[in-house]
């Protein structure tokens, strides 16, 4: 097992992952290549930037990596924000993935605040 598969933040951005991926499969087939495929590479970057993060030699290059990681996680509200209003994510769906993305921002910025800190 590598180090950040047992971090709880990278379990949660793989679990959020696979939500994303179910929430789009209801999407239009004309979004395949739109808000279907943006939707899902933002989302998978979030696990991806953690991971790649954690091989880092320094807390500060980890933590930049943590802060694309949320770059990413906020690309998935704005299309989700777009998506609703386009119609093809319910207000139920919409506030589901909202309520998902709240909770790994959470974890995102409580690991970045951690690897920030001074070592003691």
């Amino acid at each position: 097992m590598f180090n950040f598969e047992k971090l709880e933040v990278w379990q949660e951005a793989v679990s959020f992952a696979d939500s994303v991926y179910a929430i789009t499969r209801t999407f239009p087939d004309g979004e395949r290549f739109g808000l279907t495929n943006q939707m899902r590479r933002a989302a998978v970057s979030i696990s991806s930037n953690i991971a790649e993060g954690s091989s880092r030699s320094s807390r500060p290059d980890f933590a930049r990596f943590v802060e694309i990681a949320t770059g990413s996680l906020f690309e998935v509200v704005s299309q989700a924000a777009i998506s609703k209003r386009q119609g093809f994510l319910s207000e139920a769906g919409f506030t589901l993935l909202y309520s998902a993305c709240e909770k790994q921002s959470k974890m995102l910025s409580g690991l970045r605040r951690s690897l920030l800190e001074p070592a003691s």
